[in-house]
């Protein structure tokens, strides 16, 4: 079986949900990782990547608004959250998609509409079903099929690895990307090691891509986080 190639990130605390929400996830074809405090998930996140969170409202240590909060203040502005969650209260509702939630459910949810959901968040990132469009990223060309990047209708020599770490990037454009991401995606690495692989590569990406701020676009690090490339 291939490896998922989207996680979906669940704060939940309850055993019993975490167990079946998690296992809707991985019939539906995703990877899952669960955190149950928001310490935990604070502290995880830096290394590990999530396309989207799925998080509670009350957690033994936090209350998932705060959590939320943070999101948003810090490198993850775009990341897709889903409150899946029992405070069913107008007023919390309100405050969550106020807060930066895209979605809110109601527990307990339906297998088939938690999954929907999801799906619909991703793909208004740019996942899901869509992943293969690389579409409005002028003045770069990405050729799939021949494997090519242009700038400028300038063919950039590139690597193999250049090349799919230059496209995971563009599709994550404008939200911040994990080192443990790129080593699972684009090195097909999955233990958690220790290197500069990714590191150098990034650096040299961005010098023959001039990603730089020059044409528009601008690839970053986001300290202890990742890589972050945005269209200025």
């Amino acid at each position: 079986m291939s490896e998922p190639s989207l996680t979906i990130g669940l704060l939940e605390d309850d055993p019993d949900q975490s167990a079946l929400f998690s296992r809707w996830l991985l019939d539906a074809g995703f990877g899952c990782k669960l955190f149950v405090q928001a310490a935990e998930f604070r502290r995880r996140l830096g290394a590990e990547a999530v396309d989207a969170l799925i998080l509670d409202w009350n957690l033994p240590d936090d209350e998932g608004i705060s959590v939320l909060r943070w999101l948003r203040e810090t490198g993850y502005r775009q990341l897709p959250v889903l409150f899946l969650t029992g405070r069913d209260d107008e007023a919390d509702v309100v405050a969550g998609l106020s807060e930066g939630a895209d979605d809110y459910l109601i527990k307990p949810p339906r297998q088939g509409e938690l999954v929907a959901r999801i799906n619909v968040l991703l793909r208004r990132v740019g996942l899901g079903e869509d992943t293969l469009s690389l579409e409005d990223i002028d003045p770069f060309l990405i050729d799939v099929q021949r494997r090519r990047v242009a700038l400028a209708g300038e063919d950039i020599p590139l690597t193999d690895r250049e090349f799919e770490l230059a496209q995971y990037l563009f599709r994550r454009r404008g939200r911040v990307v994990s080192r443990e991401a790129l080593l699972r995606h684009v090195w097909n690495i999955h233990n958690a090691v220790a290197t500069r692989t990714v590191d150098t590569h990034v650096s040299r990406l961005r010098k023959k891509l001039e990603l730089n701020g020059e044409h528009g676009w601008r690839l970053t690090a986001v300290y202890q986080h990742g890589y972050r490339l945005e269209q200025l």
